[in-house]
């Protein structure tokens, strides 16, 4: 209830008074949970717990206003209400009302003057009632550094007076895009991130999808690229639970059991995807779910592959990086054998990449045994990554 309620709370505040005082928001939030961990351990949970938040959150905001000089001098002379008029005030807590202002927040969080890992840092804090120790775990840090940056943020939206609203609809596009940008990051901090911490990285995934979904349900907002990215989003999501083993360890795509697969994840993503072919506009999340698509199908298809490998060669062409393009050469190993992979592999030169070497141990394996374990054992020496230290080691160990 706290990871749900808090960032409603902080959002619909927040928009009230104003970024210079997001700070007061958040500990009105924090003291109305510690209230209700107070009282409920004593009294027992009340017949509705949300209503009883929200109750206690509006009298807490009300008592700041009233009482708080700040507040009297500031905020209160902006929203146009005096103290003696305060008992009339009312704090708007409804359904709409608080989707409208975590959508808001979005838009605000992931202004362009906000550097990206910020914008994650802060949605995670606002948006998703994420503590700071869980933000230091998403990030592989520390609570200082997660603290430090979270507050250069916060003093770079009061110092650029950015507004908590929604962008007109002449820039809502150009905005839009930022904040997909960064809801892709947050999906992919929890996907692919190396904390061990399995239930916090799922989280991460899912909050980043409802936050999306926020998006899909707003008429200015539903547009195919939005729909691309919460197919992407469900279909990589799907295979959560058979990515990694009891004890934590990583298992590849080829060794997941398809029972722990989420079919209903799967048919939402393919109902999106299907969505978002509306228009004429092709971005990288339609290709990048296009990919995820057909890696729901496990079957080891000719057909398969060569569509992977069509997606790989528009999304490269798109927008270039290594990592795509190392995986459209394993694609391309896949539908047109080993041989023309290993030469498209070469002209590469990621020599600084552990998965640039990884992937060429890969193809070289049964062709040439002797350079596969060369580049396995360069991969091996290039990573710092325990889990994939482990992979590497096992593959060489079945080479003859």
């Amino acid at each position: 209830m706290f990871r749900t309620e808090y960032s409603k709370i902080t959002a619909v505040l927040c928009k009230l008074f104003g970024f210079e005082h997001i700070e007061i928001a958040e500990d009105i939030a924090s003291d109305t949970f510690l209230s209700a961990s107070e009282l409920w351990g004593l009294k027992g949970l009340p017949e509705n717990p949300v209503a009883w938040l929200y109750t206690v959150a509006k009298n807490k905001a009300k008592n700041h206003l009233k009482h708080e000089a700040v507040f009297n001098s500031k905020v209160a002379t902006h929203l146009n209400y005096s103290t003696e008029s305060m008992e009339l005030f009312d704090i708007d807590l409804s359904d709409r009302n608080i989707k409208d202002s975590q959508l808001q927040m979005m838009f605000a969080i992931c202004h362009p003057a906000i550097l990206p890992e910020a914008q994650i840092g802060l949605a995670l804090r606002i948006l998703c009632g994420f503590g700071i120790g869980e933000i230091a775990d998403a990030f592989l840090t520390n609570k200082e550094t997660i603290n430090k940056r979270l507050l250069r943020a916060k003093d770079k939206l009061r110092a650029e007076n950015i507004k908590i609203e929604f962008p007109g609809k002449v820039e809502i596009n150009k905005r839009l895009e930022t904040v997909l940008t960064t809801l892709y990051l947050l999906f992919n901090e929890g996907y692919y991130s190396a904390s061990n911490n399995s239930a916090l990285r799922k989280d991460l995934c899912f909050e980043a999808m409802r936050l999306t979904h926020l998006l899909l349900e707003n008429e200015e907002t539903n547009k195919p690229v939005v729909n691309a990215l919460f197919a992407l989003m469900s279909f990589q999501s799907s295979r959560f639970e058979a990515r990694m083993d009891q004890q934590g360890e990583v298992i590849l795509y080829d060794d997941q059991d398809t029972n722990l697969w989420n079919k209903e994840l799967i048919t939402q993503g393919e109902a999106f995807l299907n969505i978002a072919a509306q228009g004429n506009e092709l971005t990288k999340y339609h290709l990048e779910a296009g990919i995820a698509y057909w890696h729901t199908i496990k079957e080891d298809t000719k057909e398969k592959w060569e569509n992977i490998l069509q997606y790989y060669n528009h999304l490269l062409l798109l927008e270039y990086s290594p990592i795509a393009a190392l995986n459209r050469t394993y694609a391309l190993s896949k539908a047109n054998g080993k041989a023309e992979a290993i030469i498209e592999a070469e002209k590469l030169q990621l020599a600084n990449l552990h998965v640039y070497h990884l992937l060429l141990g890969e193809l070289y394996t049964d062709v040439d045994n002797d350079k596969a374990k060369a580049c396995l054992e360069q991969a091996l020496r290039l990573t710092n990554s325990t889990a994939d230290k482990k992979i590497i080691v096992q593959k060489i160990g079945k080479l003859k």
